[in-house]
């Protein structure tokens, strides 16, 4: 039988509770230590009859690395398998802010591996994804500290590379994880753990495009789809806004419409074919706040909101999905029924006001990413880092959830508070 990485903590239902318990969101700083774990007796290969493999089937008793993620593993977590430190490392981590529970949820699954491998760590994040001056310096801080590795999500790509050449140079390898840094100095990041993003804002223009598609096939007037994204500087977010927008105007196209695509200029000469806005027969307008807030991200959403001809609009990720759903308090325009006049809003990541808009038909559906595993598997990778081996990235899939796929066992662990 195949060795599992995670050990019996990993269990769903017991995801499911660590997960329950992230709701509230921490203080900018937050350190957390896990004590040594006992060395675990290693499993023997061995064949079961299949009356006993079908048992195991029908009764798991633990996630295996084909499940966790929500469906099937991606590349890289093999690699993971029988890893133990060498010494009892503690590894600084930097996050994006605690803002959003999305890091909340990183951080169990931190807290996970580190008891299991035997490491401590210490997190913490600017007070917002828009203070990048802020977590440069804190990442700054921390390689003064000469850190056996250390583990980043960059708010801005950009303005970590001088930090990670410094990196570089000292010796300090580094796991880049929600996040990767695409001009990273060489030799600087060992190990990029992140969503597939573009194929994450594919999903969301997948299923937004089945809610909407008769309507435009039957629209004798132009029709705007919106999309609120929370910046344009974060390599993740940058991939998963133009994965919406690529998917969407390849899947309009296909059916016979023009599009164009305005608002941001990084999204419009980015994307596919910005097309001719006069003549279009969709626009997709991109519009990114100037900070990464909910109150901003809603004043973006509503003035899309606001326009007769809008039919849908996507938030790209929690803070900006929340925002849209705070622009609809007032105007009262999102719904599950395109074909009756409903603007239907899909979202991305999770949290109690975005699985309560689902469950009460404001919101489409969204697409959720595995913080939690994002979390584990960064600290695996860290700690492979400082015992000198090979490393290979992690990409993770997005997963779509809607009021009727919630509660399923491959979505639910995934949708933190």
């Amino acid at each position: 039988m195949k060795k599992k990485i995670l050990s019996m903590v990993l269990s769903t239902a017991l995801m499911a509770s660590v997960l329950a318990g992230c709701g509230s969101a921490a203080a900018p700083t937050a350190d957390t230590s896990a004590p040594a774990a006992e060395e675990k007796a290693e499993e023997k290969a061995e064949e079961k009859p299949a009356e006993e493999e079908a048992e195991e089937e029908a009764e798991p008793e633990a996630e295996t690395a084909e499940t966790k993620d929500g469906g099937s593993a991606t590349g890289g977590t093999a690699q993971f398998e029988g890893v133990k430190a060498k010494e009892a490392y503690n590894f600084p981590i930097i996050v994006k802010s605690f803002q959003s529970t999305y890091w909340q949820a990183a951080i169990k699954g931190m807290d996970m591996a580190a008891e299991e491998l035997g490491v401590t760590y210490s997190a913490q994040g600017p007070n917002s994804e828009s203070d990048i001056a802020d977590q440069v310096n804190m990442i700054n801080s921390a390689i003064n500290g000469k850190p056996a590795g250390l583990g980043l999500a960059a708010c801005d790509t950009s303005s970590v590379l001088d930090s990670l050449k410094t990196c570089a140079e000292q010796g300090i390898p580094v796991v880049a994880f929600d996040t990767g840094v695409a001009d990273a100095p060489e030799g600087s990041i060992v190990c990029t753990v992140a969503t597939d993003n573009t194929q994450a804002g594919e999903v969301a223009a997948e299923n937004m495009y089945a809610a909407i598609k008769d309507v435009i096939a039957a629209a004798d007037a132009q029709v705007r789809i919106g999309e609120v994204n929370q910046d344009a500087t974060a390599l993740n977010i940058q991939q998963r806004g133009l994965g919406f927008v690529n998917k969407m105007i390849e899947l309009i196209t296909a059916d016979g419409k023009t599009v164009a695509v305005t608002g941001n200029e990084f999204y419009v000469n980015k994307c596919k074919d910005k097309g001719d806005e006069a003549s279009a027969d969709v626009v997709i307008e991109v519009r990114v706040p100037a900070q990464t807030t909910v109150e901003l991200c809603s004043t973006e959403a509503q003035a899309v909101l606001s326009k007769e001809d809008t039919i849908a609009i996507f938030g790209s990720n929690q803070t900006a999905a929340e925002g849209v759903l705070a622009a609809d308090a007032n105007l009262s325009v999102l719904g599950t029924d395109a074909a009756a006049g409903d603007v239907i809003a899909v979202g991305f990541d999770a949290g109690s006001t975005i699985k309560g808009a689902i469950s009460d038909g404001t919101m489409y559906g969204a697409v959720t990413q595995s913080p939690l595993m994002m979390g584990y598997y960064t600290l695996y990778a860290l700690t492979m880092a400082a015992n000198g081996d090979a490393l290979e990235d992690v990409p993770t899939d997005g997963y779509w959830y809607d009021a009727n796929n919630m509660g399923d066992d491959t979505i639910a662990p995934n949708l933190y508070d």
